[in-house]
C-alpha cells in the first residue's frame, strides 16, 4: 500500500468533489432555465421526469459501485488482468440493462405516472421530457461502469474532465435550446441526451489501457466462476440497496406532489441543495472506495482503519462547510433557480431542513464508500432496510400532522438512521481485511 495520508485522500477526493458537484449543478441550471418561464407546471414536469429517470437509472448504480470495489481490490492485490476483467464484465452487464430500459420504456413510464398524482399539464410535459431522455439510457449506464473503474484506480482527474465536458455541453445546449430556440421542456431533454452520448465516447477513451496488452489474459478470465459469483452477489446486494433508496426518494417526490404543483416545484428547487450535498460529500466516499478496497486487497487492517478515519474526518469538515453556505446563501440560490413568486415563498419555508441535511447525512454517505471498498454489500443492504423502515414510520406519523414539513423530517430520520446503523458495523469492516497488520504511516 502506498502511504495513507490526508494529502493522498485529498488528491483523490478533490477532483471527485468538483466533478460530482457539477452533476446537481446541472440539474440546478436546468431548473433555472425552465424557471425563467415563470410557470410552476414546466418546473414540476422537469423535476418529476428527472426523478423517474433517476429511479430507473440508479437501479443499475450497482455497476459503478461493484466495479469500483472489485477493481480496487484487484489493484491492491497487484492483479492487473483481473482489474481489466472487472471492467469488461461490467460493460457486458450494462449492455443488457440499457437495452431492457429502452424496450420497456412504455410500461415503465405508464407505471410511474400511475403513482404520481400530478396535474394533467405536468404529466403531459413530463412525458415529452421522458420520451427524449430515455434514448440516453445506453450511454448513461455504461458510464457508471467506467466511472467505477476510474475511481478504483484513483484516476479522479479523468472523472473531473469527463463531468466538465459532459455537463458543459449539456448546459450550453440547454440554454440555447430553451432560451434561444424556445423549445421548452423537450429542449432541456434533448440537450441532456446529446451530452450523455458525448460523455460515453470520452469515458471509453479515458480507460483505454484496460483494452491494451492485458486484454488477452483479461478476456480469458471473463468466465471465472469465483469472480462471477462475487460480482453477482455484490451486484444483487447493491442493486437491492439502491432500489430501496430510490424508492424512498421517489416516494418523497410523489407525496410532495399531493400538496399541489407549487409545493412540488418548491421541493424540486430544494432537492438541488440535497443533490449538491450528496454529490459533493460523495467525493470522500469515492476516495474511501478506492483506498478501503486497495487496503483489503493488500490484506492490511491498519491501512483499512486509517483510510476510513481520514475519509470520515474530511466528510464531516465538508458537511459543516456546506451547512454554512446554505444558511448564508440559500434564499439567493432559490431566487436564481425560479422567478415564480409562489414557488420562491414555499421553498424559503422549508429551507432550514436543507441547512441541517449535510451534517445529518454525512456519515451515511462516507460509510457507503467504506462498505463498497470492503465489498461488505450484504451489510449495506441490511442497514438500508432498517433505515427505510424508520423512514416509513416517520412518514406515517409526521406527514399527516405537519404536511410537507413532516415529509422533510421523515427524510432526515432515514439519513440519521443510516448513519447510526452503519457506524455499528464499522469494526467488522476493519476485520474484513484479514492478514497481518501493517504499521500505520503518515
Amino acid at each position: 500500500m502506498t502511504e495513507l495520508t490526508h494529502g493522498r485522500v485529498l488528491r483523490i477526493a478533490g477532483p471527485i468533489v468538483l466533478s460530482n458537484a457539477t452533476v446537481p449543478l446541472l440539474g440546478a441550471v436546468d431548473t433555472a432555465v425552465i424557471g425563467q418561464l415563470g410557470l410552476a407546471a414546466p418546473l414540476g414536469a422537469v423535476g418529476l421526469g428527472a426523478v423517474i429517470l433517476a429511479t430507473l437509472y440508479w437501479m443499475f448504480g450497482f455497476l459503478r459501485m461493484s466495479t469500483s470495489g472489485l477493481a480496487a481490490q484487484a489493484q491492491g492485490a497487484g492483479d492487473m488482468p483481473e482489474r481489466s476483467a472487472v471492467l469488461l464484465r461490467a460493460l457486458g452487464v450494462a449492455a443488457v440493462a440499457r437495452l431492457g430500459l429502452v424496450v420497456l420504456q412504455g410500461v415503465l413510464f405508464a407505471g410511474a405516472f400511475r403513482l404520481a398524482p400530478a396535474s394533467a399539464e405536468v404529466e403531459s410535459l413530463a412525458q415529452q421530457y421522458l420520451s427524449v431522455r430515455i434514448w440516453g439510457a445506453p450511454a448513461t449506464i455504461a458510464i457508471y461502469a467506467v466511472t467505477g473503474w476510474l475511481v478504483a484506480l484513483e484516476r479522479t482527474r479523468g472523472i473531473l474532465v469527463l463531468q466538465l465536458v459532459q455537463n458543459g455541453v449539456n448546459i450550453a445546449l440547454s440554454v440555447g435550446f430553451v432560451m434561444g430556440f424556445g423549445w421548452g421542456v423537450p429542449g432541456v431533454a434533448l440537450a441532456t441526451l446529446i451530452a450523455e452520448w458525448a460523455g460515453l465516447g470520452l469515458a471509453l477513451w479515458l480507460c483505454r489501457d484496460a483494452f491494451g496488452p492485458v486484454l488477452r489474459p483479461a478476456l480469458g478470465r471473463l468466465r471465472d466462476a469465483r469472480a462471477l459469483r462475487l460480482m453477482f452477489t455484490a451486484s444483487r446486494d447493491i442493486m437491492g440497496r439502491t432500489v430501496i433508496l430510490q424508492l424512498a426518494f421517489t416516494t418523497f417526490v410523489f407525496l410532495g406532489a399531493r400538496f399541489g404543483d407549487v409545493t412540488l416545484a418548491a421541493n424540486q428547487v430544494l432537492m438541488q441543495f440535497l443533490y449538491v450535498t450528496a454529490y459533493a460529500l460523495d467525493g470522500f466516499a469515492f476516495a474511501a472506495e478506492a483506498l478501503i478496497g486497495q487496503a483489503v486487497g493488500a490484506r492490511s487492517q491498519a491501512a483499512t482503519r486509517r483510510a476510513g478515519v481520514i475519509c470520515l474526518q474530511w466528510g464531516f469538515a465538508g458537511a459543516l462547510a456546506l451547512m454554512l453556505v446554505f444558511a448564508l446563501t440559500g434564499p439567493l440560490l432559490i431566487d436564481v433557480m425560479t422567478t415564480a413568486p409562489d414557488v420562491r415563498a414555499q421553498a424559503r419555508a422549508f429551507l432550514p431542513w436543507l441547512v441541517a441535511a449535510p451534517l445529518i447525512g454525512v456519515a451515511a454517505w462516507i460509510f457507503d464508500g467504506i462498505f463498497i471498498g470492503a465489498m461488505m454489500t450484504g451489510a449495506m443492504l441490511r442497514t438500508m432496510m432498517v433505515s427505510v423502515a424508520a423512514y416509513a414510520v416517520a412518514l406515517a406519523v409526521l406527514t399527516p400532522i405537519f404536511g410537507n414539513h413532516g415529509l422533510w423530517a421523515a427524510l432526515m430520520v432515514m439519513n440519521a438512521t443510516r448513519s447510526l446503523t452503519m457506524a455499528r458495523v464499522w469494526p467488522s469492516v476493519i476485520r474484513s481485511a484479514s492478514g497481518p497488520d501493517q504499521p500505520e504511516r503518515g
